[in-house]
């Protein structure tokens, strides 16, 4: 398979050592490891995960490295990333 010949990248997703393909979004990384949801909703904690993959429904909103509100569809994994599930509420300018 043409992904086999992809580099793997090493990233951590909730403290977890994990590993993706280069080329890769996060999102994708993400779902390719099992892990449908990025996030959980402010008012009810329903989690959520990407949807339309290409960054108009705000469904696969992450921590990336500290930084919140992150779409994971738009991006592209890098080796070393910290990501983490967003929790609740965005936080205005974070």
């Amino acid at each position: 398979m043409p992904e086999a010949a992809r580099p793997a990248l090493r990233f951590t997703f909730e403290g977890e050592a994990v590993e993706g393909r280069e080329g890769d979004s996060v999102a994708a990384a993400l779902l390719a490891l099992g892990h449908a949801a990025t996030r959980d909703t402010a008012v009810s904690g329903a989690p959520r995960g990407p949807y339309c993959m290409m960054g108009v429904c705000f469904d696969c909103l992450v921590t990336i490295d500290g930084v919140g509100n992150r779409q994971a569809c738009l991006v592209p994994l890098r080796a070393g990333m910290d990501v983490r599930r967003q929790r609740g509420k965005r936080e205005a300018g974070a």
